[in-house]
């Protein structure tokens, strides 16, 4: 189970998960996509409409999953596989989507969304990486600094 979480910077999946799913609140919002993905996918949303609760769990838990897989696969040093498997899942949920009755506008959108997941996952660990390089390199001029005086 070690294999699993070598490498996992486990703080970036955590800030990833978070933003991702808050992404996925904002991208499938009127503010955004929503209208239109909802007519897409025949759903009827009312007013006052609760949200599907079962649903946003599940969400989130594959949200963290994800950030986690391709926490894995840059933690090991295989972007080209971070890669790989954020354009398969893509793909695979524009054909779920498809396959589902759903427009094409809709399965593109949702495809489009692993993809921005995609990018802030790796947007934030090299931030994260960058600042911790930063730190160890301020420490270490300032340790050097010390015993040089």
């Amino acid at each position: 189970m070690s294999e699993l979480t070598i490498g996992v910077n486990w703080l970036a999946v955590g800030i990833t998960t978070f933003l991702c799913f808050g992404l996925g609140g904002l991208w499938y919002s009127p503010i955004m996509f929503g209208v239109k993905w909802v007519e897409g996918v025949g759903v009827a949303i009312e007013d006052g409409a609760s949200q599907p609760v079962a649903a946003l769990l599940v969400q989130l838990v594959g949200t963290c999953l994800f950030a986690w897989l391709v926490a894995l696969a840059m933690g090991s040093g295989a972007m080209p596989l971070a890669k790989m498997i954020a354009l398969t899942t893509s793909v695979l949920l524009v054909a779920s989507g498809l396959f589902g009755d759903n427009s094409l506008y809709a399965a593109l959108e949702e495809g489009a969304f692993v993809v921005a997941m995609f990018t802030i996952v790796v947007l934030c660990h090299e931030i994260l990486k960058l600042s911790v390089i930063s730190r160890q390199e301020r420490h270490r001029d300032r340790t050097r600094w010390h015993y040089v005086s």
